[in-house]
């Protein structure tokens, strides 16, 4: 069996390393046999998908659009364009020139980095497996299928490196990555996140808009990175992101729109099969509450040294002044005997803070959009995200508990409002109530959301995005 540019699409010179093509050549059997049990079930073999795939690095044209059975996608392996005479963006070693090998003293730390953000990959691909069986269009079937295999194509991204830089103990986690399992009781996914069952397409949006944003912060700190293939990797996978934030914040606009025609006909939705606001609402408190836990703990030894080292950035760290950030401190807000109060905490161990920052702003212009529909009905009720404080699970805030404004409740008040604030069991019968079938035919949407304004690829709104459905 050989490996080649023709098999993997790539710009990383698979043709002149003999020892990562065998390297690759062991690995991927396994990625297919893990795809086949873990992918999108039930359509592995016998549909053709209208997909998106990477090519190239050329912003003109990268990728080329095609129909493929999803396990004869090819996955390729892309870095953005070298930026000539680049130096390091932050931290001690700022504005020296950039590594392309693995300093040994960071060795273990950038591993970790590598190995965290390829686990998140197939994590979310075996997350959604299930969805396909409850679509609803095919439009949106289409959708669901490129998210899946483009983090297929990140975790390809995430192997290279660690088969290219980090010797046996790369290929030994390249295997690892394929043994864990979303959910599993003894073989969990690192991060909490990707543990969380998607059971249904609300679900699905939601991930989309808050898992997935947080995923484009984790890249654009990690594009930073002074280790130049890192760098390169990780700014090449944000062009892929930005259609899966679309496919979440779009899908949750159309499910806000048909609600607000619903409206117009009776007052609860959901004697007509619709997705009342308040459910929306549980499920955005939900999706941002556990996606902020991705960034990690407010206060952060290990970000101070990530950012020290110079191996994982602040997003856009070009627009800040000072990169050093020896000097600075972060005004953070903790708990200290049951009340709210002020810490100033030094910078660097604050970004993660930072960056929950970015991610929070970018969060609410969501939101923001999502109102618009209702301000252009002339509706009064308005969706909002929770406070930071509000559900978490990892940080300063974790073990306390408080409402979606943030003020702190006791267990018991939280015991009996939980379902008031989160998705509750009566909350997911009632969607798999209305997620009961599959829409197949072109063209025809659920009837719980509004079809998208246009077609992918300039194609119409009925094409056949996914063949082979029944």
């Amino acid at each position: 069996m050989s490996v080649s540019s023709e098999a993997i699409p790539n710009n990383v010179g698979l043709a002149q390393d003999q020892r990562l093509q065998r390297a690759l050549v062991h690995w991927r059997p396994r990625f297919l046999d893990w795809w086949r049990e873990m992918g999108p079930n039930g359509f592995q073999d016998h549909h053709e998908v209208y997909l998106r795939t990477a090519v190239g690095t050329d912003s003109e044209g990268w990728a080329q659009f095609g129909y493929v059975r999803m396990p004869e996608y090819r996955w390729g392996i892309f870095f953005a364009d070298p930026v000539p005479g680049r130096t390091v963006g932050f931290g001690d070693s700022f504005g020296q020139p950039v590594w392309a090998e693995v300093p040994g003293e960071f060795r273990n730390l950038l591993r970790r980095l590598v190995i965290t953000q390829g686990d998140t990959e197939p994590a979310s691909v075996e997350q959604q497996r299930m969805l396909g069986r409850t679509c609803p269009s095919l439009y949106d079937l289409r959708n669901l299928f490129q998210v899946n295999v483009e983090k297929g194509r990140h975790l390809w991204a995430m192997v290279h490196l660690l088969h290219s830089y980090f010797g046996r103990d790369g290929r030994e986690e390249a295997e690892a990555m394929l043994e864990r399992r979303s959910g599993h009781p003894d073989r969990p996914r690192i991060l909490g996140a990707f543990n969380v069952p998607v059971v249904s397409w609300l679900d699905f949006f939601m991930f989309t808009t808050f898992t997935d944003r947080d995923g484009k912060f984790q890249l654009l700190s990690l594009a930073e990175s002074a280790f130049e293939p890192f760098s390169r990797c990780t700014q090449f996978m944000l062009r892929e992101e930005a259609h899966h934030m679309f496919v979440g914040e779009s899908g949750v606009r159309r499910v806000v729109e048909r609600t607000v025609g619903l409206l117009r006909e009776t007052e609860d939705v959901r004697t007509r099969g619709g997705i009342d606001l308040p459910l929306v609402q549980k499920h955005i408190n939900a999706w941002y509450s556990v996606s902020l836990d991705l960034f990690g703990g407010e206060i952060s030894s290990n970000a101070a040294t990530y950012f020290a080292g110079g191996l994982k950035g602040r997003p856009h760290e070009e627009r800040f002044a000072d990169h050093r950030a020896i000097e600075g401190v972060y005004p953070l807000e903790t708990l200290q005997d049951g009340r709210l109060a002020r810490e100033e905490v030094p910078l660097r161990n604050a970004m993660n803070e930072v960056a929950r920052d970015a991610y929070t702003e970018e969060c609410a212009r969501s939101v923001e959009r999502w109102n618009k529909v209702l301000e252009d009905a002339g509706m009064a009720e308005r969706l909002h995200l929770p406070h930071r404080r509000f559900h978490r699970q990892v940080g300063i805030h974790a073990g306390h508990r408080f409402d979606p404004q943030g003020a702190p409740v006791r267990e018991e008040e939280w015991d009996r409002r939980r379902d008031e604030w989160l998705p509750g069991a009566a909350d997911h019968e009632y969607l798999r109530s209305i997620m009961n079938a599959p829409v197949y035919a072109p063209g025809k949407m659920a009837n719980w959301i509004a079809p998208p304004s246009k077609g992918i690829d300039g194609r119409p709104l009925d094409y056949e995005y996914v063949r082979g459905c029944e």
